[in-house]
C-alpha cells in the first residue's frame, strides 16, 4: 500500500483489520515497488483532482463515477497494448484459465 496521505486513514486500516486484511507499505522513497497504485495515482491526481472543484460530497461522487467509466472504459492504456481495461478484461476471458489468472492480476486495480 502507498505511503502516501492520498488515500490513507484510519477507516481503511480498520476495514483491513476487521476483514483480516493484511496492509503492507512499500519501503520509504521506492514507488516502483508499487508502480501500477503508482500509476494510477497518477492518472487519477492529474485528469480529475486537479481539474475539477468538488460542490459536494454527490458532487464529487458523480464526478468520480464519470472518471472511472473513462478510465476503464474509454481511454486506451499503453500498459494494455493501447486497449481499455475494459477489452482487456474481456480478452482475458476468452483464453484459458491459467493464462486468466495471471494476467487478471494486471488488471486488479
Amino acid at each position: 500500500m502507498d505511503n502516501g496521505t492520498e488515500f490513507t486513514s484510519r477507516a481503511i486500516l480498520k476495514w483491513a483489520g476487521d476483514n483480516n486484511v493484511d496492509w503492507h507499505y512499500i519501503d520509504p522513497g521506492k514507488p516502483q515497488q508499487n508502480g501500477f497504485i503508482e500509476s494510477f495515482n497518477g492518472s487519477l491526481r492529474d485528469e480529475l483532482l486537479n481539474e475539477e472543484i468538488f460542490d459536494t460530497l454527490d458532487d464529487a461522487r458523480r464526478k468520480l463515477a464519470l472518471w472511472r467509466y473513462d478510465y476503464n472504459n474509454v481511454t486506451p492504456h499503453s500498459s494494455l497494448a493501447d486497449q481499455t481495461p475494459a477489452e482487456a478484461r474481456r480478452a482475458l476471458e476468452q483464453t484459458e484459465d491459467e493464462e486468466y489468472e495471471i494476467q487478471t492480476r494486471k488488471l486488479s486495480l
